[in-house]
């Protein structure tokens, strides 16, 4: 394998004028792509040949299976070039590539459009480049009895890390480091060792953030050295076009299923709608917004509630994570037949964004509900490439171990890390084989301890009630209140007569009386009123009444025409309770003391939750001794006296 990669890279290498080290990618990995199907395509090429010409009339759909019959692969080239044809007519090279890329069937030919090969070709002609490139891969021995598919997957990923390396562009926005993956991929497997050991098991992998197909190729070498009999059926979609083609090449490469791998935004287009997996690897864009996407979201989850991927609720708009999670669950297989386990990284918004009642408190709480939360893993800050911010890693399954059911891990792996001796972009820690040992051994151990804790699923729910306090005003006839009075928009639209009609009945008021009950305010108001030959309206009662009142806790309570207390909105308030605790027993030991005429709107009550990991894993640190902190600013002050006398010499 390293042969191989030396090998490219030197061709890479010999770009170097013509173009930049951040494009060498765009010009090795397709044309490794290309050697490796031509190779793969040899055997049966004449056989295929025959089988395009005898089929030319034939409609496509039937045409396209004879020649994949012909082929013995899911793709095909009906052109009469190789790589060998192609460099032995070096005169008319860029013109008889264009005819061996059109040949290839349409599922091939998706590749190395979205690769925009077209563009790199023409731009390795024009620079003299084409012939030379074109001719160093011909010696590169790809044929399957040569290299492997493992191998040659093994190759295109190193490729594909050395092409992210070189790029200009922010590696992380389609590339997670090759360790966290390892993690997530021994996370997801390390309670299924025995089954998935044994022959012939088939199993299907998916990841609906695919990228390059990072997770997935991991996730295929990790279950291939476990057990190589295995068959594994991989499954990725990915909206960006460059990191589509990457996947879907390298996919084709490892020999699975080229149509496994679609184009598209996950969100709005499911390219598997309907089908479920046995595992799940994510790792969606962090803190992105999904405005684009958000008539379609609210559309679907309006129409299909839980029978769609929505269900739950949606997160707010500014960050779409939670809504790949839940497409995530979305794909588990039924309990009966087998279940799922999926484990996606997420930042920390998710675990407490949004109050009880909202989408993401929502989503949490069905979680839960549902047992779906596994364990969530806290790693190390700075390990992606574009963002330094603290993330987690959730696994969620359908089939937990009965000592596992109704209950969540919480593992704080945020201080198991490697420093790296050179940072790149973001990323300034790694994690070491050791590390991931660590982590994966606290998971499947499922045991309590200083970084593993275990809760049951409802301590992580609550309920947030509303506490009201009673409405107690005063009314007095003020200058400044009347005012108040006047700027309102109800009084401003009085006529002239009954406007002066007004202010004339609250001067009649005076401006020393005070009352500190409505109902008494009222009626002398209204007395007032019919003195100066003017009918208050309820409306505009109710307007100056509430324009006059301030607040005043000597005051009687206001209350509504039932004899109740009315609540007083700026003294409202809200308190979590815990799920299991007693609402009333709460309120009892908690507000009422401090407030005795406080009671709770159970109208208003809300249900949420909330998973405080750092909370939960927070080591108090007691401050130093005064004497000390003392001993050491009189050390540093001696220093600085020092210091200053020498200067004065």
């Amino acid at each position: 394998m390293v042969n191989h990669v030396n090998f490219i890279w030197n061709i890479a290498e010999s770009l170097r004028g013509p173009f930049k080290p951040s494009e060498y990618g765009s010009v090795v990995l397709p044309f490794t792509v290309l050697r490796r199907l031509d190779a793969v395509l040899t055997e049966t090429k004449p056989k295929v040949a025959n089988v395009a010409k005898a089929t030319e009339t034939m409609p496509d759909v039937l045409r396209h299976l004879r020649l994949t019959e012909a082929a013995g692969h899911q793709f095909y080239n009906t052109s009469t070039f190789d790589f060998a044809k192609l460099v032995a007519d070096p005169q008319d090279l860029r013109a008889n590539f264009a005819a061996y890329l059109a040949g290839f069937s349409e599922n091939v030919r998706d590749i190395f459009e979205r690769f925009e090969f077209e563009k790199t070709l023409n731009k390795l002609a024009e620079k003299n480049k084409l012939y030379s490139v074109t001719e160093k891969f011909a010696q590169a021995d790809f044929h399957p009895t040569a290299v492997s598919n493992i191998e040659m997957g093994l190759i295109f990923e190193e490729l594909i890390r050395w092409a992210n390396e070189r790029s200009n562009e922010t590696a992380g926005d389609h590339y997670t480091p090759r360790e966290v993956i390892a993690l997530m991929v021994q996370l997801l497997f390390a309670l299924d060792d025995d089954a998935l050991s044994k022959s012939g098991v088939v199993r299907s992998i998916y990841d609906p953030t695919a990228g390059t197909g990072g997770m997935l190729s991991v996730a295929d070498e990790f279950l291939r050295k476990m057990n190589p009999d295995i068959q594994l059926n991989l499954y990725g979609q990915d909206y960006n076009d460059a990191s589509y083609a990457i996947c879907k090449a390298d996919m084709v490469i490892k020999g699975q299923d080229v149509d496994n791998i679609a184009l598209g935004d996950t969100l709005t287009e499911d390219a598997f709608d309907e089908k479920k997996f046995d595992y799940g690897l994510s790792n969606p864009p962090f803190g992105v917004d999904w405005k684009d996407q958000r008539a379609y979201v609210d559309e679907e989850h309006a129409r299909l509630g839980f029978n769609g991927r929505f269900g739950p609720g949606t997160p707010a708009v500014s960050d779409g994570a939670m809504l790949f999670l839940l497409h995530l669950v979305s794909k588990m297989r039924k309990q009966e037949d087998g279940g799922s386990r999926m484990a996606i990284v997420l930042n920390g918004s998710p675990l407490f964004s949004g109050g009880a009642g909202g989408g993401e408190s929502n989503i949490r709480k069905w979680l839960l509900d549902n047992d779906l939360v596994e364990a969530i893993i806290g790693l190390p800050k700075d390990m992606f490439y574009n963002t330094g911010i603290s993330t987690y890693i959730w696994v969620l399954t359908n089939r937990k171990d009965d000592d596992r059911k109704g209950r969540v891990q919480l593992i704080d792996g945020r201080e198991m890390f490697t420093k790296l001796r050179k940072g790149l972009g973001s990323k300034r820690n790694e994690l070491s084989p050791k590390n991931i040992e660590t982590i994966v051994g606290l998971y499947s151990t499922f045991e309590g301890g200083e970084h593993s804790k275990i809760f049951r699923n409802e301590e992580f729910l609550y309920r947030t009630i509303t506490v009201e306090r009673p409405l107690k005003l005063n009314w007095q006839a003020t200058a400044e209140r009347i005012s108040a009075v006047f700027a309102a928009k109800a009084v401003q639209k009085l006529k002239e007569p009954d406007a002066d009609a007004l202010r004339a009945a609250l001067n009649r008021l005076g401006s020393e009386t005070v009352w500190k009950n409505r109902g008494e305010f009222q009626k002398a108001l209204k007395d007032a009123a019919k003195l100066e030959g003017f009918a208050l309206a309820a409306p505009l009662l109710k307007t100056v009444t509430n324009e006059l009142g301030e607040q005043d806790d000597t005051a009687d309570v206001c209350t509504d025409a039932k004899g109740k207390p009315e609540p007083d909105a700026s003294l409202r308030d809200t308190e979590n309770v815990p799920w299991g605790e007693d609402v009333d027993a709460y309120v009892a030991r908690e507000v009422l003391p401090y407030a005795d005429d406080a009671w709770v709107d159970h109208a208003k009550t809300k249900e949420g939750a909330e998973i405080p990991f750092t909370r939960h894993f927070y080591r108090y640190i007691p401050p130093r001794p005064l004497e000390e902190i003392d001993r050491d600013l009189d050390a540093v002050m001696d220093q600085l006296r020092a210091m200053l006398v020498e200067v004065e010499r």
